[in-house]
């Protein structure tokens, strides 16, 4: 089983859903976990997004990638799915396979009304899904 870690600001949006999607998709070949640099709160409408493909996010806690770090967790593979400038500040996790980067908009800085914020979270959400899918297909051992 490889172990994933995906990574962002808060995780509150973009690592939760990639964990979730592995998780569910990943079958037995991935066990996927999720924190951030400064763990917030779980975004509203994420959770309202991945509900409609069916997926209740709704109880996660965001964690902190440090208090990983401090276990001496190990990753397979660590991926940042926020900006390159956030992305640097992850910390180098000791024995780690491989570090991936996937750059997605943060679903916090969506303008617009409730419906307009929706569209565009369901549009960085379906991106996310077809990342995580394309990871599954390519990484399998």
């Amino acid at each position: 089983m490889q172990k994933v870690l995906f990574i962002c600001i808060h995780n509150s949006a973009r690592s939760q859903m990639a964990e979730a999607y592995l998780n569910k998709f990943g079958g037995d070949k991935f066990s996927a976990e999720s924190a951030g640099l400064e763990p917030g709160v779980l975004n509203p409408l994420v959770v309202k997004v991945m509900a409609e493909d069916g997926i209740d996010i709704s109880k996660n806690k965001t964690k902190s990638v440090f208090d990983f770090y401090k276990q001496g967790k190990l990753f397979s593979y660590v991926v940042a799915v926020c900006d390159a400038e956030a992305a640097e500040r992850c910390p180098i996790f000791p024995g780690t396979g491989t570090k991936l980067h996937w750059p997605f908009n943060d679903p916090s800085k969506t303008e617009g009304t409730e419906e307009e914020k929706i569209a565009k979270i369901r549009d960085i959400r379906d991106s996310i899904k077809s990342e995580v899918m394309k990871f599954i297909k390519d990484y399998q051992e």
